[in-house]
């Protein structure tokens, strides 16, 4: 768990960033329609989650900064006892106090009439405030039909003259670096993503369904996570389905001699796992497919042995496409190193965290794929190759910390060396 002192420490970080005479609001969002009265499972909008702790829906969080002076709110719903029997718990106010660091709790319902006190010339409770930061992540729903774009359309007719400036940029660089509690919680995601591989592996046989497998990493993980669930859909794709990325409808049955492609992950705190692996269904590989794994293999140990401070994800690319372009052309797989964008079509890395692809807006001034990599920056390390003709998918994937001299593999620990796999499928 992220002591309450480390998101102080990220308010501090933020306010730094912001102009003077400027106020913040960050919210935690509500649960969408999924159809008719229906709404999907609520998810805590994760820049509000990384700035507060907090994960309760219509949640907001206040920051101002005027006057020479930084003050801190948070907005939660009060702990009604008749919407409790009806929805569960909600956070105290003493709680939501401990659990963030904020002093200053009010309830959901207050915000305008904080932010009139604020932002109305005829009151300026800490002065005059010319500018709004507000999250312009894709799509934050703050109300049954209202979005943050929407709301930022209403300040500015109720206040004219307010600049409202995006505060999405700041939080996305600030989620690049993880601390050392952010890499515990990863750690422990990626143990629990262990032991579901474990498990499929024990169960993938020929006459198996695809979501049979799906469902028994679901149940293993929530076992030791405390029923946190997945971090992402989890791919599960046997034979020829692997060639597609991301596999939809794991209905087949696996069937001997083919391969199964699994891309899965835990979440712990919500910070998630990203790991693939694949394996022969009958327990070996045929020479073929070693062949064409070995190369994957390759490619993954050299991505891992470059990555380090100071490169970047576009220049791990850049070496990906040319060694599995060299590679196959050596195997005979292709006729000419062109002819690798048939059999391998995505990038091999993207940042991870809170979000299983954490974001970097192009709006800082390089898209994420040119961001120099630091210490403490944690990436995935995803090469593959995908042969529809051959009905195979194979991609290796791991989760690296990057050093001060390297990385660490932090998925080192999953078996992915032919001879392992093998070993460990052969006493099924």
């Amino acid at each position: 768990m992220i002591p309450s002192s480390e998101f102080e420490n990220r308010r501090q970080k933020l306010f730094d960033l912001m102009e003077d005479d400027s106020i913040l609001i960050s919210f935690g969002g509500v649960a969408k329609v999924s159809s008719a009265d229906e709404t999907s499972p609520f998810e805590i909008n994760r820049n509000f989650l990384y700035l507060t702790g907090i994960d309760q829906e219509s949640s907001i969080l206040l920051l101002c900064k005027t006057s020479g002076e930084l003050k801190e709110f948070l907005f939660v719903l009060p702990a009604e006892e008749n919407k409790e029997k009806w929805f569960g718990k909600r956070l105290t106010v003493e709680e939501a106090r401990l659990r963030s660091g904020i002093r200053n709790i009010l309830f959901s319902d207050s915000l305008e009439g904080k932010l009139n006190s604020i932002l109305n010339p005829a009151f300026q409770e800490f002065g005059d405030v010319t500018k709004v930061y507000l999250d312009h992540d894709r799509e934050i729903k703050i109300g049954e039909a209202t979005s943050t774009h929407e709301y930022e359309n209403t300040l500015k007719v109720v206040y004219p003259g307010i600049e409202v400036l995006d505060l999405y940029p700041f939080l996305t660089k600030l989620r690049l670096k993880k601390s050392s509690n952010e890499i515990n919680e990863l750690r422990s995601a990626i143990a629990s993503t262990r032991l579901g591989i474990a498990a499929v592996m024990k169960q993938a046989k020929p006459g198996v369904k695809e979501y049979e497998l799906a469902d028994t990493f679901f149940h293993v993980i929530n076992d030791d996570n405390g029923y946190e669930g997945l971090a992402f859909y989890t791919i599960m794709a046997s034979g020829v389905h692997a060639a597609c990325l991301h596999y939809p409808t794991p209905m087949d049955t696996l069937k001997p001699g083919q391969l199964l492609l699994m891309d899965l992950g835990a979440k712990k705190n919500y910070y998630c796992a990203d790991v693939s692996r694949t394996i022969p269904v009958s327990g070996k590989f045929t020479d073929e497919q070693k062949k064409i794994y070995s190369i994957v293999l390759g490619c993954n140990k050299m991505v891992a042995a470059m990555a380090r401070p100071g490169l970047t994800i576009d220049d791990l690319q850049k070496a990906t496409v040319e060694y599995l372009a060299s590679e196959c052309l050596a195997a005979g797989l292709i006729a000419n190193k062109d002819d690798i964008q048939n059999y391998y079509f995505h990038n091999v890395s993207h940042f991870i965290g809170l979000d299983t692809h954490d974001p970097y807006l192009k709006s800082m001034g390089k898209e994420y794929k040119q961001v120099p990599l630091e210490p403490g920056m944690v990436i995935s390390d995803e090469p593959g190759l995908y042969m529809k003709e051959k009905s195979l998918g194979i991609r290796i994937e791991d989760d690296l910390l990057i050093t001060a001299n390297g990385c660490e593999v932090l998925t080192n620990a999953i078996p992915k060396e032919i001879p392992d796999l093998e070993r460990l499928l052969a006493i099924r």
